[in-house]
């Protein structure tokens, strides 16, 4: 199967980069939200606790988008093609930018972070299904897990971005929600803060229009030419006959024509089941909260505005420091290890963080554990779920269980995002993370009993063992 020497590895890297700015763009857009909103909330009149419903509708509603992203994706990743489907997502991602932007009228903000939110569904779903059918497995979980670091890497671009922009104009600090509405920021920062995606969406648009298809999927449609040529440019001569071999085996072992029906096998839905477990933990793990409601958060723990900016900026370098951790550790520690090292800490974190609030303390001790928790999730969950989602499938039917499980990932996550602010007002801080570290060891438990090791096995080998 050939070794790390002998893959064009440059090459490998380039291809599977651009399908990781689909990560990049995803991580961008589900944060800069976070840091624009002490901004546009005050805007579109969404202060206060009676409007909480609306505020939580406004961080949300992208989710509403990133499902129908995910819902489509499993009806056209299959049959157009991975390479499309991002070349679709990076023209989603520029008009949501730019449309968001220009927003004058709160539902026009709705409807293009609904469009925005289409993108990240898309290539939420393709991106890693693309990076693991180019990759040789025994780099598929680093290079996988690439996707995840330029989420990583658009999570820390946003918050800086959210904080040099913020910076430029910015507000007391005892403003009072009349002053943030009549600052620069409250007309205009929160909008430059969106529009800045455009660059970066713009150039995956321009890559995504040269890179290969995947070459499972062309030979999944007949074109064994040009996955001969993608696979030949990745390894060699040699390399590209085994993998043809093995990819054509796993075809002819049952047919590549399937329907929604296929999904409800038994041997397929232990799998499946089991993908929509991982993908909705990865979410009801509470992580996200701590990005999308780091205002609150930090303001809960005493900061104002300008060192609740700043810690945004410090929780992002920390997630990107800790998931390079993640690529170095994944092939050679193992995809199992690390997802119940992931629940199990964020488990003992929520209950110290939930003590702090319980206690009332503040500041630096808060800001510590928040830490703690994003630094375990980021080399654990956060990637490794993004793996394990890109291998367990069958060849046949990966792009449409990928969209199940994704959609599922998405509906979780819009239940987390829209129902903490309740949730935290019925339970406070404190109950509400001791609540999510209940769900991490509920968690912890069904990943010990289920989750299946995947290191170093091809895409086919994976297939035949699982079902």
């Amino acid at each position: 199967m050939g070794n790390a020497t002998s893959y064009n590895l440059g090459y490998l890297f380039r291809i599977s980069l651009v399908a990781a700015l689909g990560g990049l763009l995803f991580g961008y857009d589900w944060v800069v939200i976070g840091g624009a909103k002490a901004f546009y909330e005050p805007y579109f009149d969404l202060v206060g606790e009676d409007k909480a419903w609306m505020s939580g509708w406004a961080m949300s509603s992208a989710l509403a988008g990133c499902l129908g992203g995910a819902i489509v994706s499993g009806a056209i990743t299959d049959s157009i093609g991975r390479k499309k489907v991002l070349i679709i997502a990076a023209i989603l991602f520029t008009a949501s930018a730019i449309w968001t932007a220009c927003s004058y009228r709160f539902f026009v903000f709705i409807i293009a972070r609904i469009l925005g939110g289409i993108g990240i569904g898309l290539a939420s779903n393709v991106s890693p299904i693309y990076i693991a059918e180019v990759s040789p497995s025994s780099l598929r979980g680093r290079f996988v897990s690439m996707n995840q670091l330029t989420i990583v890497i658009g999570v820390l671009a946003a918050q800086i971005v959210n904080l040099l922009i913020y910076n430029y104009a910015p507000v007391d600090r005892e403003a009072t929600t009349d002053v943030i509405l009549a600052s620069w920021n409250g007309q205009y920062g929160w909008r430059w803060m969106f529009a800045a995606e455009t660059v970066p969406a713009g150039l995956f648009f321009l890559l995504a229009l040269v890179i290969p298809e995947s070459p499972r999927w062309l030979l999944q449609n007949s074109r064994k030419e040009q996955a001969e040529k993608v696979l030949h440019k990745i390894g060699g001569e040699e390399y590209a006959s085994e993998q043809i071999a093995s990819i054509n085996e796993s075809f002819s072992e049952e047919t590549s024509r399937h329907s929604i029906r296929d999904l409800f096998e038994p041997r397929l839905m232990k799998i499946i089941s089991l993908g929509i477990f991982i993908a909705m933990f990865q979410q009801w793990c509470g992580i996200n909260v701590i990005f999308n409601y780091a205002q609150e958060i930090f303001e809960a723990a005493g900061y104002d505005v300008s060192g609740m900016m700043l810690n945004i900026v410090i929780t992002g370098i920390v997630n990107l420091v800790f998931t390079l951790v993640a690529i170095n550790t994944v092939d050679r520690w193992g995809r199992r290890p690390l997802m119940l090292l992931g629940s199990g800490g964020l488990m003992v974190t929520y209950a110290i963080l939930g003590s702090c609030y319980y206690f009332e303390l503040k500041g630096i001790i808060v800001l510590a554990v928040v830490l703690t928790a994003i630094a375990c999730y980021a080399m654990t969950l956060a990637p490794i779920t993004w793996v394990l989602l890109s291998e367990i499938f069958p060849n046949r039917v990966r792009g449409t269980a990928m969209s199940l499980c994704v959609s599922a990932l998405w509906i979780a996550c819009f239940v987390l995002t829209v129902t903490f602010k309740p949730i935290n007002v019925a339970l406070g801080a404190s109950g509400t993370f001791w609540l999510y570290g209940v769900i991490c060891l509920i968690g912890f438990l069904v990943l010990y009993a289920r989750v299946p090791e995947t290191k170093n096995k091809s895409l086919e080998e994976i297939e035949r063992e699982l079902t």
